[in-house]
Parts: C-alpha cells; sequence; structure tokens
C-alpha cells in the first residue's frame, strides 16, 4: 500500500526521510532486504523537490574533482543507473556530448579537464579543434575557439527515475507516507521516534537522512553540525520540439569553481533545453523563474546557438541544488544515533543515486544493521516516455492530450499506480499530459473529466 496513514509504535528497521530520487534509491535498495522499511515524504509525491528540476543528464563524472566523494559515487551511478534505467522503462539515450571552449583562456583549460577526466578513470574525451566542433554542430555561433567530445553523456527521463525507485520499493513491502514532514526525533538507545507535522510518530531503528534541501535541518534535529544547505537556484527555459534538429548531443561549456556552467541539452522527450542559472539564495521555497535570470539564459543561448531564441518556449521552470559551504558531498554515519546523513547532493545526485544508495546501505551495516537478502524480489516496469522507443498512441488508444499525444489509457493508469499520480503535475512526470505546447490549455477539461479532479486541484 504506497500511502498510509500511521501511528506506528513497533519501529521501522530503517526509515528514509525524503523521497526525491536519492531517498527512493536508498529505499529500493533496501526493500531487496528482509527488512521493515518506511520511506518518508514531506511533499504530495515522490520526486517534488530538486528531483523534478534539472537538466536530465546521466553524467559521466569526468569533470569532477578527482578523489571527491562526488567523483567516486557519480562514476559508480552512471554505471549502475545507465544499467538499470532500460530494464524498468526510464528513457534514456547516448548523445554524447562536446564541451565548447568560446575564448582563448577556456580553449588553454581543455588539457586540464581531459586531464581531470583521465584522473576520475574516463579515457574517453578527446579535444578537437573549432573546424572539428562546427563539423559536430553546425549551429553553434561564432567564436568558437575549441572542444572536448564526451561521448558517453547520456539523456535520461529525470521524472521516471524516482517513480520507478519508489515503485519497486512499495511493491517489495516499503511503505510510502507523503504528506509527512519531520519536524522533531527524539533518539533513544535502541529507538528514535520521528514526529511528523500532523502529529503521527513513525518509530524507527535506523534513520537516513536524504531529505534535500531540509537535509541539514534534519542533521541538526539529531543534534549534528558540519554543513549548512544554503539553496542554489538554477532557472531553465524549454524550447519547442521544432528546435530538436538544431543540435545532435549536449553543448556543454567550459565549467567553474561555482557551476557547471549553461548548456543547451535535448531531452528524452524531444524538447531542447536552455541552462541552469546559478544563483545563491536564502528561500528555500523560491522555486520561481525571475526575469533577470530568463533575460541571461537569452543572451547566453543567442551565443551558443543562435537560432534557437527564434524558437517557440514550451515552458521556463526553476529548481533548487542543496549547495553547502562545502565543494563535496557531505556523507555521514553516527553509530550512537543509528543514523546516515546524505546531505549536500547537488545537480549530480541523479547519476549518483544508485550509488548513494549502495553508500547508505554499506554505512548502515557498518553501524549495525544486520541485512539478510530477500527470498524474492518484485520486478516493476513503467511506460517509457522517451521519443526514441514505441509510445502507447503509437499502437491504437484515445489521444487526450495531443501536444505529447498522451492516450486516456496512459493517464487512468497514472492515477491507479502502485504509487499514482494524486495531482496535476504527478500526472505530468508520469505521463507528460499537460507539459506541451499547449500547456494543458487544450487537454486539461479532457484530463479532468478521465480524473474527476477539479481544475484547481
Amino acid at each position: 500500500m504506497a500511502h498510509v496513514a500511521t501511528d506506528r509504535i513497533e519501529p521501522f528497521d530503517v526509515v528514509v526521510v525524503g523521497a526525491g530520487v536519492v531517498g527512493s534509491a536508498v529505499a529500493r535498495l533496501l526493500s531487496h532486504y528482509d527488512l521493515t522499511i518506511a520511506l518518508v515524504e514531506a511533499g504530495p509525491d515522490v520526486g517534488t523537490g530538486t528531483s523534478k528540476a534539472n537538466t536530465a543528464i546521466l553524467h559521466t563524472g569526468f569533470d569532477a574533482p578527482p578523489g571527491s566523494v562526488e567523483a567516486r559515487l557519480v562514476a559508480r551511478g552512471y554505471a549502475l543507473l545507465r544499467d538499470y534505467a532500460p530494464t524498468v522503462g526510464i528513457s534514456i539515450e547516448q548523445t554524447g556530448a562536446v564541451l565548447v571552449a568560446w575564448d582563448d583562456e577556456q580553449a588553454s583549460t581543455l588539457t586540464t579537464l581531459r586531464n581531470k577526466a583521465q584522473a576520475n578513470g574516463y579515457m574517453s574525451a578527446e579535444i578537437i579543434d573549432p573546424v572539428e566542433v562546427y563539423a559536430l554542430e553546425s549551429h553553434l555561433g561564432p567564436g568558437v575557439t575549441g572542444g572536448m567530445v564526451v561521448p558517453d553523456e547520456h539523456l535520461i527521463d529525470p521524472w521516471s527515475t524516482p517513480i520507478a525507485f519508489a515503485t519497486e520499493a512499495v511493491a517489495n513491502g516499503c511503505v510510502l507516507l507523503t504528506n509527512a514532514q519531520v519536524v522533531a526525533c527524539d533518539s533513544g538507545d535502541e529507538i528514535t521516534m520521528l514526529h511528523i507535522v500532523d502529529g503521527r510518530r513513525i518509530a524507527a531503528r535506523f534513520v537516513v537522512n536524504a531529505a534535500g534541501l531540509h537535509g541539514d535541518t534534519l542533521h541538526r534535529m539529531f543534534g549534528l553540525d558540519g554543513y549548512t544547505i544554503r539553496p542554489r537556484r538554477g532557472e531553465l527555459i524549454v524550447f519547442d520540439k521544432l528546435a530538436r534538429p538544431l543540435l545532435q548531443r549536449t553543448i556543454l561549456p567550459v565549467p567553474t569553481a561555482h557551476t557547471k556552467g549553461v548548456l543547451v541539452a535535448p531531452t528524452v522527450f524531444g524538447n531542447v533545453m536552455l541552462g541552469p542559472t546559478a544563483d545563491d539564495i536564502d528561500d528555500r521555497t523560491a522555486t520561481g523563474s525571475t526575469r533577470d535570470g530568463l533575460d541571461g539564459l537569452l543572451a547566453k543561448g543567442r551565443r551558443i546557438i543562435p537560432a534557437l531564441i527564434d524558437e517557440e518556449v514550451t515552458a521556463v521552470y526553476a529548481g533548487l541544488r542543496a549547495a553547502t559551504e562545502h565543494s563535496d558531498y557531505q556523507v555521514s554515519d553516527d553509530a550512537a544515533l543509528r543514523y546516515v546523513g546524505l546531505g549536500g547532493i547537488r545537480s549530480t545526485g541523479l547519476t549518483a543515486s544508485m550509488a548513494l544508495a549502495e553508500e547508505a546501505l554499506a554505512r548502515l551495516q557498518s553501524i549495525g544493521l544486520t541485512v539478510v537478502d530477500r527470498e524474492t524480489i518484485v520486478s516493476i516496469g513503467l511506460q517509457p516516455l522517451g521519443e526514441a522507443t514505441l509510445r502507447p498512441y503509437q499502437t491504437g488508444g484515445r489521444i487526450v492530450c495531443h501536444c505529447e499525444r498522451v492516450t486516456a489509457d496512459e493517464i487512468t493508469a497514472a492515477c491507479a499506480a502502485a504509487v499514482p499520480a494524486r495531482d496535476f503535475d504527478g500526472l505530468r512526470r508520469r505521463t507528460r499530459a499537460l507539459a506541451g505546447r499547449c500547456q494543458g490549455f487544450y487537454c486539461l477539461a479532457e484530463v479532468c473529466a478521465l480524473t474527476g479532479w477539479p481544475v484547481d486541484r
């Protein structure tokens, strides 16, 4: 049962706080063992925080700081998720990427970046000259001074990934609790009692903190310190599918110490994405787009691919990354508290998610959790949402959302799933309905008729 109300005093073996892509990955892996697991999410659905608003790229980790926790986990997570995604219906495409230098100073750093890639164990990065860059991407603007090809970068569906993880966890006995913000905890000698905002209590033998933007708050509830999250807002612009022929692969900038920079990337859904910005802010709820942010993106996009700016914009959105004062992930454990913390997981968290789950399991075992394999692990499968795979409308069915070609059967199935859509945002992430060029203007009434939801849900 995916959504339950509980005041459970009999403790769960492990409670995972935060049902973003990282927490859901942890719950999925733990559900493969003979344990009682709860996945607790403050929001109304899985993947409603940082996980729903990112650049949707499966990174090789070529540019991560060598020797860092992030570099190790991104490299491992890349391999795990690349292999897992096709088995459960997460759309993934290997388009590769080209990192583009726009002046002599940037071009001079390409050798350093290639050496960094090799230090991270990635040997396929290749430096190319401007003529070769334009041969790969003919729509780039003038002024390219060099480039580096990274052939193994992938596009991935960022919405289906946490949904798949959570669905597999629930199928194997995990209890998913949504609208369940943790506001306090009491740690005893053997049991931790988590207090939920609505008065519920959840008892746990072990706790994993995957609370994303609020990870430091939960960390301090356990009496721990070490990092403070200051959100980094990233605004993005999504262009119509007619822009897709303008590029063949992801166009990456030369990164800085602060950010990976603004990229132009295709998506598995057939659109083109421009962004993100990188603005450190104090408000952990400020996910609105800004005029300055969008203007800045358009100016950079005009330089990268001038013709892109003439294309229609389908949507704009902003996401917040859990940036801290540290340059690396903040992964920790405390045996006395029976606690594992996965903090400061920034934009690479999607790629690293399955490796972070392995890290959490290893740390739980190191502080006393005993695990025994389940005799049977239930497999799951989602309907792939990407354009490179067969879509349901191609084999029949009544189309409801014509922009994204979503059928009525897909919508009803999403609402009846083990981890179901319960509002329009959840439906978008599971079907692409309402996410197209008309943003629901044409199909909203019929979607409401199918779901029984009011327009303002």
